[in-house]
Formats: structure tokens, sequence, C-alpha cells
């Protein structure tokens, strides 16, 4: 998270300060129901988890 504050001019988090953090929040809620939903195969939990704040951030920051 302190990278993404460092960094956030160049990203797209264009649609202001409030938008992005709503958006930020909703990924990783995301994640840690991923984490959640498949907490009993840890490596799987913690890939997939991953996996979705990855993707979901990255998308975030350029759209």
């Amino acid at each position: 998270m302190a990278w993404l504050v460092r960094h956030f001019n160049e990203y797209g988090y264009s649609q202001g300060l409030l938008r992005a953090g709503i958006g930020t929040s909703a990924v990783l809620v995301t994640a840690a129901l991923v984490w959640f939903a498949l907490h009993r195969n840890r490596p799987a939990a913690i890939a997939a988890a991953g996996l979705t704040s990855a993707l979901g951030i990255g998308w975030l920051a350029f759209h």
C-alpha cells in the first residue's frame, strides 16, 4: 500500500482519492474472500489472493 501511495500520480487513479480508495479497498476485500474460500489449501490461497490483488489493482490503475 505504501508503494501505491508513493506512485499514486504515475497510474490511472485519476478519478480522485476517494474513488481510488474505495476501489482498492474493494479489491483487497475480494482478495481476502478468495483467501478465506481457499484457506484449507494454503499455497492455493496465497497464489489466488495475490493474483486477485495484483489484477484488481492493476485494472484500477490502468482504466
